[in-house]
């Protein structure tokens, strides 16, 4: 039989966004918004890009994704250009193409915006300049590679259809590309250009070399001004500042920044590690001390110049991740925060709320003073990268509430979220300080944030007090378990602790005496545990990629899922306890439903997810990738819309779901409207769930609750003095009493002017009345429910008194009434509406109904029915709360 398939991806989740990627190795570029008044940066990022505003480094927008990465970037007063392969697009609005420019036959890596035009440059040495409106192609120019190959490409300010190109030869050349010709050659200085920049001064530029060397050149006279040398290497990016200093800031490949005085043509200062990459771009800020850098390692920094000696201090920056992360988790119980540590070595805290609140908790260090006193060079001191960490709130206040094992090492590190900085102690046990190749694998603390336990690669558990850092024990004689520990979980009330090894035993201790309670034999090798301590379910991965639960308070396996075709490399569960998220190297999710034991959901990803976690709130699933350096956020779509959970078959093979903000770009022309999935079930509550069940209004309790009462109120809400008519009260139009305010003008305008008399309005009945006076004939009783159940509770109580004959009704009417009330028993519907209001009738109509036989006969089949329900309804309030005391006994 064919595997089934489904077009639809995930039931569950749906792409939100993506969190903690904000710059690669693309130079930024800087606009500046004239009706804003602000300066805005744009950094690609992968198949997007995103647009900053530079006083507060708040995202602004971000673009629809293009079908490749990003290779170039650039941008004028009104249009952003971004070109992959050998296609330029122009975006309006910072998110929408307007604009594509086909014609290249390689990849582009230089583009330039010119006037009305832009100039894009591809790696088969073709120049191409565009009419940005009509896309059409204006000027096309070849260059031979062994000759020249373009590698910069610059408009010098106040040169009238003019570019400026430098080549790897070392070469420039100077184009009028209006009338496409060569207007001058410059020889160059023995060495390739990388990049040209315009300096303040009219006809000079800034020429930075493969050596190293940065050339201040007249294009007018073909004069060298002067020469500066730096020794980190190529210049990547060259920036002069424009608020009164004459100072030029020139980047390197090595991370470093430096800043050269143009007036004493020498080195002003450095900056050193501004970045851990290359420096993709810098700019200095159009008449102000600020100068912005991002590079390659995912950071984005604004530096400002106003201190002492000209050097620049960090001012604000948005940094991530610089290699991949490998574990995440959320922090704290409202799913705001999710805690992340990365390959590079360096933990950080991620807000789905704002990127303002994102926290860098930084490296581990050997020895925190040491590594603050040397500063940036401290590397040699930096811990490996942290593989695995637990959190806790409840006391992070107080002390550290962060335990991470890092990779290949010993000793576990604390950490305070707090303070966003590694915390005072290296935990590892006393026995074992000697031994080597012995490293911890997997770290709990505990619900009250007091204890961490640690499991070691010998099979050794211990556990320490994290406040102090002292060492309180180990589960076991000489050790837990004979192979490596896997994984180690606590239950909320620190009363066990659960530990399995790679000796294929799941071993249930006591937490406190350390006794062993049972051991269970899994059968296979175990790869990690995951506990929701709210429920006490434990899921165990194994080696086989099955996936088995067990309940902890009667430690038995309770479920067993198939599981993936490849390595299980996290879990999570949903906050109830009711799914378990799991994610695989063969590149899929997977969603269990624990009632029902099946797989309910599973979607397909381009690559593996490396961990997952759930809001604790239920809004968001994050994961994270294998080489990637962002983290995904998943809406969950059963909290927003109705989601129909079908058990999915064995040979279901799922489909590719894009990740958030990387999906194709969608044509106009192509946009269909998704129709709804055949499969959906749209369930529409009855207006009676069954015959025995009575049913509630859903009126608010002020329409009916205090209808006895009605008096009481009145006489209390009764003013002590008649209210002050006003000298002279403004002009009102009469209004008509009723929970619909109608205008008194509308009624008077529909009576006829006529000079007979008629005298059909000085009839008492009401519309209510004569609709019950109907209801008897045809024996429908819903449109004068419907009418009075519209009304409030003052207009209730003077229709149910306006029945009486001495009100304008008459016994037949009250009979109706009667009979209205009985029908809404009978059906089960709007049980307390029914009681209200026959409370009401026979409060006001008592000694009228005792007189007449029709009512009596009337009133004693209601008794009767209203007999009958009350007792049913007893009956099943006594045994909910039979079965209720019963409950509290066997707790107790």
């Amino acid at each position: 039989m064919a595997a089934e398939k489904s077009g639809r991806g995930s039931v569950l989740f749906t792409g939100y966004r993506s969190l903690g990627m904000y710059s690669n190795h693309i130079p930024h570029v800087v606009r500046y918004h004239k009706k804003h008044k602000e300066f805005y940066m744009v950094t690609a990022v992968g198949k997007s890009f995103i647009t900053f505003n530079v006083n507060r480094l708040g995202q602004v927008a971000v673009s629809n994704a293009l079908p490749e990465n990003i290779t170039c970037l650039a941008a004028d007063r009104m249009l952003v250009f971004a070109s992959y392969g050998n296609l330029l697009k122009a975006f309006a609005r910072n998110k929408e193409v307007v604009h594509t420019y086909k014609g290249h036959d390689a990849e582009i890596h230089l583009v330039l915006p010119f006037g009305d035009h832009v100039i894009s440059v591809d790696t088969n040495n073709t120049v191409i300049i565009w009419d940005v409106q009509s896309q059409e192609e204006y000027l096309q120019l070849n260059f031979d590679k062994s000759n020249f190959t373009v590698s910069a490409i610059m408009h010098p300010s106040t040169y009238l259809n003019k570019i400026l190109l430098g080549s790897q030869q070392g070469t420039l050349q100077l184009w009028n590309v209006k009338s496409n010709k060569l207007l001058f050659t410059f020889p160059g200085w023995q060495a390739g250009v990388t990049v040209i920049q315009q300096a303040p001064a009219v006809d000079v530029v800034a020429v930075g070399l493969t050596n190293g060397k940065i050339v201040i050149h007249n294009l007018k006279f073909d004069e060298t001004l002067m020469t500066f040398q730096q020794d980190w290497g190529p210049i990547t990016a060259i920036s002069f500042r424009t608020d009164g200093h004459p100072i030029m800031a020139a980047g390197s490949p090595i991370g470093h920044i430096g800043l050269w005085d143009l007036e004493e043509k020498k080195l002003m200062s450095q900056m050193r590690e501004a970045h851990s990459t290359a420096i993709a771009g810098l700019t200095y800020v159009q008449g102000e001390p600020l100068l912005i850098t991002n590079g390659a390692d995912n950071a984005i920094r604004v530096w400002i110049f106003d201190g002492p000696g000209g050097q620049g201090r960090l001012l604000r920056f948005r940094v991530g991740h610089s290699a991949p992360p490998t574990f995440i988790r959320h922090h704290g119980l409202d799913g705001k925060q999710i805690l992340s540590a990365g390959q590079d070595g360096t933990m950080h805290s991620f807000s789905t709320v704002h990127d303002r609140f994102n926290k860098s908790l930084g490296h581990g260090s050997i020895d925190k003073a040491k590594s603050k006193k040397l500063g940036l060079r401290a590397k040699h001191l930096r811990l490996p990268p942290v593989v695995s960490f637990a959190s806790e709130t409840a006391r992070q206040s107080d002390w550290d509430g962060i335990i991470a094992c890092h990779r290949s090492k010993l000793s576990c590190t604390t950490w305070n979220f707090v303070r966003s900085t590694m915390g005072a102690y290296k935990l590892k046990p006393p026995h074992l300080n000697k031994t080597k190749g012995v490293h911890a694998t997997a770290v709990e603390i505990t619900s009250c944030g007091n204890f961490v336990v640690i499991g070691l690669s010998t099979g050794n558990v211990d556990v320490y007090n994290i406040q102090s850092g002292i060492h309180r024990g180990s589960y076991g004689n000489e050790k837990a378990h004979d192979g490596s520990v896997r994984g180690v979980v606590v239950d909320g009330l620190n009363q066990m602790t659960i530990t399995v090894g790679s000796d294929k035993l799941m071993k249930f201790w006591k937490f406190k005496s350390k006794q062993l309670m049972q051991t269970i034999d899994i059968a296979v090798c175990p790869t990690s545990s995951l506990l929701h301590r709210e429920s006490g379910m434990l899921a165990v991965a194994l080696d086989d990629f099955s996936i088995k639960v067990f309940d902890i308070e009667t430690c038995k396996l309770v479920r067993q899922f198939p599981g993936h075709n490849g390595k299980i490399n996290d879990m999570t569960y949903s906050p109830d306890g009711r799914w378990l998220m799991t994610a695989s190297m063969d590149c899929t999710v997977k969603i269990w439903d624990f009632p029902s034991g099946c797989l309910i959901d599973c979607f397909l990803l381009d690559s593996p997810v490396v961990s997952l976690t759930m809001s604790p709130t239920g809004d968001f699933l994050a994961t994270a990738h294998v080489d990637d350096l962002s983290l995904y956020l998943w809406s969950n779509k059963s909290l927003f819309s109705l989601v129909s959970l079908r058990p999915l078959p064995s040979n279901y093979e799922p489909v590719v779901v894009m990740l958030p903000g990387v999906a194709n770009e969608i044509e106009e022309d192509m946009v269909e409207v998704e129709e709804a999935s055949e499969d959906m079930m749209e369930y529409e509550s009855p207006e009676q769930l069954g015959e025995k069940l009575v049913t509630l209004s859903l009126l608010p309790e002020s329409r009916w609750k205090n209808l006895l009462n009605l008096d009481v109120i009145k006489r209390r809400n009764k003013p002590k003095e008649p209210p002050k008519v006003p000298k002279s009260a403004p002009f009102f139009i009469p209004t008509l009493p009723g929970l619909v305010p109608r205008f008194g003008s509308e009624a008077q305008d529909e009576i006829p002017q006529s000079k007979v008399v008629n005298l059909g309005v000085l009839e008492q009945k009401s519309t209510f009345c004569v609709q019950l006076e109907e209801s008897l004939d045809h024996n429908n009783y819903d449109i004068p429910l419907k009418t009075i159940k519209e009304l409030g509770p003052s207009s209730i109580e003077t229709e149910i008194r306006n029945l009486a004959p001495e009100g304008g009704g008459s016994i037949e009417v009250m009979q109706s009434f009667l009979k209205m009330v009985g029908r809404m028993l009978e059906m089960r519907l709007d049980f307390e509406l029914a009681q209200a209001y026959l409370a009401l009738f026979l409060k006001i109509h008592l000694r009228f109904i005792s007189s007449q036989a029709a009512l009596l006969e009337e009133v004693s089949m209601l008794s009767a029915s209203l007999e009958e329900t009350w007792l049913h309804v007893q009956t099943l309030c006594n045994q909910s709360l039979c079965v209720l005391n019963y409950m509290k006994s066997a707790l107790l």
